[in-house]
């Protein structure tokens, strides 16, 4: 079975959070007429919980009043993530938020070398999609397996995403690695026993990754004036200024040894 690159969206293939989800969030509030606007230093706190409709669920158990009255408490939550979706997507399409460096290259690399490719992301699947639409070339975008939403019950830091990304592709952990940004995701894949590169955003810089092979600020790209930051590189990867196929499949190695 060939190995398999596992994207998570958020933070990975666009830095979507503050600009991206949060916006939309806000809009969806205002739209619906709920006294909520959840500010930068708000949703900083908020990303820390995986799934949209979780970050909407603790915001209203916060303040009771606002469901004063309301008998279907999840269908309220759904409706509302539903709008804020909707918005969020439509954002996406037209560009509002770029692809970060080196995906589209990176995913083109695998391709040709044979690998599978995954997202496996909290977040909606239609938002997913729309995400990496514009990651992505149309013949990329056509190769990855999806995993998002509410594929699973308990979210990230579970490792449950990542656990039935693995039984569905048909590989074993060491035959896999994966791409986060934040500490909630490098746990959940750590707790799946899977190898992981973390390229920091916006809301995760300051953050502890203690167990990641690589950190790193971004893929980057070859060539480029500015080369990527590392931050932590325990095994001795050394990228040339950029993250390859090549670095990637170096920690893939480095996972089956230590098997």
């Amino acid at each position: 079975m060939s190995p398999a690159l596992i994207f998570d969206c958020d933070g990975v293939l666009a830095d979507t959070e503050r600009d991206g989800h949060r916006v939309a969030f806000n809009r969806a509030f205002e739209e619906l007429g709920i006294p909520l606007h959840w500010d930068d230093r708000k949703y900083a706190e908020l990303v820390r919980i995986g799934g949209g409709k979780e970050r909407i669920r603790h915001a209203l158990s916060a303040e009771p009043e606002l469901t004063k009255g309301i008998r279907d408490i999840e269908r309220y939550v759904a409706d509302i993530h539903a709008r804020k979706s909707t918005i969020y997507q439509v954002m996406i399409s037209e560009g509002a938020i770029p692809p970060r460096p080196g995906i589209r290259r990176l995913v083109d690399e695998a391709l040709a070398e044979g690998w599978q490719l995954a997202v496996a992301s909290t977040s909606a699947r239609g938002s997913v999609e729309a995400v990496l639409r514009t990651a992505t070339s149309a013949h990329g975008f056509s190769r990855f397996s999806i995993y998002a939403g509410d594929v699973v019950s308990k979210k990230k830091p579970a490792p449950d995403i990542y656990e039935l990304a693995v039984a569905d592709l048909g590989v074993r952990p060491q035959e896999v690695v994966v791409i986060e940004d934040s500490a909630i995701g490098l746990a959940a894949a750590r707790g799946a026993g899977l190898a992981t590169i973390v390229t920091v955003s916006t809301y995760t810089s300051e953050e502890t990754f203690e167990g990641a092979a690589l950190v790193v600020d971004s893929l980057g790209e070859p060539g480029a004036e500015t080369p990527i930051k590392v931050f932590s590189d325990p095994q001795d990867i050394r990228p040339p200024g950029y993250i390859g196929l090549r670095e990637v499949q170096a920690v893939r190695v480095r996972q089956q040894e230590e098997k």
